[in-house]
């Protein structure tokens, strides 16, 4: 895989992490169906904010080693 195609696939996955997290903030403080379903709607949306987090937090520490290596590849030519 091209550094060029892994670069859009790591943004991507940002992308849908956070996302995801704004969605398991957003189900957690204003939705009301997850406070109906009590525990249950607690644990849903803790789940999007973890599954957000698990997608977003590496991946961004990912690509700034990709872009940092590239940086120091074209200052050395």
């Amino acid at each position: 895989m091209t550094d060029d195609k892994l670069i859009r696939l790591l943004k991507v996955c940002i992308v849908i992490g956070l996302s995801l997290i704004l969605l398991g903030i957003y189900l957690h403080n204003f939705s009301d169906t997850m406070e109906d379903m009590g525990v249950t709607g607690i644990i849903i949306s803790a789940v999007c904010v973890a599954l957000g987090m698990v997608l977003s937090l590496p991946t961004k520490m990912y690509l700034t080693f990709i872009l940092v290596k590239r940086e120091a590849g074209k200052s050395d030519d």
